[in-house]
């Protein structure tokens, strides 16, 4: 709960700031009738749209599970950041189209020194914003903060760049310096679209996380316990930032089915600590084979038909094969 509220209202604030920098860069646009300026306003824009379908979607997704969503919401902030992406990649190509009308018809440029002023505020705004957002979002898991983070921050840089394309306009008097700095940002904000985008669709289709399964193999080889014969096929679903994992444990095959399940919980229980909870599992618990005694280190087994050689090291790649572990 605290994690939903924190998030609820980082993604408040987000949008509170991105509607006051929204007026204030159409102001600037409006002293300056620069077109640069105009682009920088127009993607902030997508920064308000996509503020407001953030917090819905960081509402929606802190729903508990129900009998329709027996996984729960989550996976709606994935959705909500691929249509930041979208936004984000449009505000774009508009600020090219925009760029090249200008520059076959110019438009006369005034008070660029006060313009300057604002947009250099809304940068140092942007920026801490977006920091604090991107930082929020990993710590909470949230792809939604961390979408909306990068973009702010992303807007920053191009805020910097369309300043620095002013200040050489007063600086030389070179108006096309308006249009070709708004183009070069536009292909900036074009690639983070296309970042956010990418990150979404790969949560959306459970693309397996590389960094996630190395935590987690981490994770279980510094806590290895000697009854965790073997652990393979392990599978993992982000749904933004809640973990469904699935995996194999190999535990002696002469057990009883409660001494099975302890051993299952010694093994959830460190997975539970690590990531704080915020995290379930469907654990198959298998028996062991002859083949494994060479990896097993099982005190006092009955029926061992080999000395323990060494345990076998869990790596990403070994991790995830649906076969059990073998002495070689």
């Amino acid at each position: 709960m605290n994690k939903t509220l924190n998030t609820i209202q980082m993604q408040r604030l987000l949008v509170t700031v991105s509607v006051v920098l929204f007026i204030i860069k159409m102001l600037a646009w409006y002293l300056t009738a620069s077109v640069s300026v105009l682009t920088d306003a127009l993607e902030s824009t997508v920064n308000v749209i996509a503020g407001f379908i953030g917090l819905y979607s960081i509402v929606l997704s802190a729903k508990p599970r129900d009998r329709e969503h027996p996984y729960g919401h989550g996976k709606i902030e994935f959705i909500s950041s691929a249509v930041e992406g979208a936004l984000i990649l449009c505000a774009g190509f508009i600020i090219i189209y925009q760029a090249v009308l200008n520059l076959l018809v110019p438009h006369e440029l005034k008070q660029l020194d006060a313009g300057m002023i604002l947009l250099a505020a809304t940068a140092v705004i942007n920026y801490i914003v977006g920091h604090m957002c991107v930082r929020k979002g990993k710590k909470e898991q949230s792809p939604v903060l961390v979408a909306s983070g990068s973009h702010l921050k992303s807007d920053t840089w191009s805020t910097i760049g369309i300043l620095t394309g002013i200040l050489l306009i007063m600086l030389t008097g070179w108006k096309w310096i308006d249009s070709a700095a708004a183009m070069v940002f536009a292909a900036i904000i074009i690639y983070t679209g296309y970042r956010i985008i990418r990150k979404a669709v790969s949560g959306i289709m459970d693309e397996s996380d590389t960094d996630i399964v190395n935590d987690i193999v981490e994770v279980l080889n510094r806590n290895r316990l000697d009854n965790w014969i073997d652990i393979h096929n392990v599978r993992v679903i982000d749904y933004a930032g809640f973990y469904h994992i699935d995996c194999h444990l190999t535990v002696p095959y002469y057990i009883n089915v409660n001494d099975a399940h302890l051993i299952l919980d010694s093994l959830t229980d460190v997975l539970k600590t690590h990531f704080r909870n915020r995290v379930e599992f469907f654990v198959h618990v298998d028996g062991c084979i002859y083949r494994q005694c060479g990896i097993c280190n099982v005190t006092g087994c009955p029926v061992r038909q080999r000395e323990f050689s060494g345990h076998k090291t869990w790596t990403h790649d070994n991790i995830l094969s649906n076969s059990k572990h073998v002495y070689e």
